[in-house]
């Protein structure tokens, strides 16, 4: 890392004012690092021959290696964060920033499982399953009945857990709180009895085998093997559960407004991408409500 490009301002910037996770943070210096990499500079004061064709040219290299239109973007805007930060601290006089435009994004629409893939909870056999299957089952059920992040699933402490109810810390330390469904609330202190007894009680709401605190690739490891299971999806990783969440909830019923706040989105556009996926339920709708609606089907 270069030690004089003004990163440790730049990271508290982030952490203190922007209110970024570690991760995100961790992830804007290593975008950085790779352009200055790039462009061979490691003073402050070679910033000032950063243009914008060598920016351009950045790009480039970045789609030439094969990073897709949504990574090169990524990078784009850590570069353009920091170079905001330089100039609104009067670091630098301008910004090489100014006018570049990142190449066009793909629009990929969410993956997610139909509701009929997805295994109905057996609270009468949960009586006997052991304490790991248990915590299995907890991860799965509240990544997809409350569409929470895999950050605010790893992040939940006992605590949170209030009657019939979640307390969520999201993205930018926004608090939430999500219902549960009686089945789940009764599933979380099944799982919690049944921990204790064994000698695994902590802090945290769920543990790993050890009763430490979850970690992202065990997650990750756990959805992956219950999603390959029961779907044929190609990505199987918690984040398809939040999408499947999303879409169940409209294709049900639920409007955009709700699903905007149980999800945790600080706007409405960043929900209106599950919108793709209840055509089908407008299209039933439209047929039994239209007076010659029901003369297509």
């Amino acid at each position: 890392m270069a030690p004089f490009l003004f990163y440790s301002e730049f990271e508290t910037y982030l952490s203190a004012e922007k209110r970024y996770s570690p991760h995100t943070v961790l992830a804007y210096i290593k975008d950085l690092e790779q352009f200055f990499d790039f462009a061979g500079i490691q003073h402050e004061h070679e910033l000032s021959e950063i243009s914008s064709k060598l920016i351009r040219g950045w790009l480039v290299s970045l789609i030439d290696g094969d990073y897709s239109n949504k990574s090169a973007n990524r990078k784009l805007s850590s570069l353009r964060t920091y170079f905001n930060f330089l100039k609104r601290t009067d670091k630098v006089a301008r910004n090489p920033l100014t006018g570049i435009v990142g190449p066009k994004s793909e629009k990929r629409l969410p993956q997610f499982a139909n509701e009929t893939d997805l295994i109905q909870t057996d609270l009468g056999a949960i009586q006997s399953m052991e304490v790991e299957e248990l915590r299995d089952l907890v991860m799965i059920e509240l990544l997809y009945q409350t569409g929470m992040r895999l950050s605010e699933l790893i992040g939940l402490k006992k605590i949170d857990l209030q009657n019939s109810k979640l307390k969520v810390l999201g993205k930018r330390n926004k608090e939430r709180l999500i219902p549960l469904s009686n089945e789940l609330n009764q599933l979380i202190h099944q799982y919690l009895d049944k921990r204790e007894i064994e000698g695994l009680n902590s802090e945290w709401l769920i543990n790993t085998n050890k009763g430490d605190k979850l970690y992202p690739k065990f997650v990750y490891r756990k959805i992956n093997i219950y999603l390959g299971k029961v779907t044929e999806l190609e990505k199987c990783s918690p984040h398809v559960l939040r999408h499947t969440f999303a879409t169940h909830m409209l294709n049900n019923g639920a409007g955009l407004e709700v699903i905007k706040e149980l999800l945790g989105h600080a706007n409405l556009s960043a929900t209106q991408v599950y919108t793709h996926s209840s055509f089908s339920q407008l299209n039933n709708i439209y047929s039994q409500a239209h007076p010659r609606g029901h003369k297509n089907k």
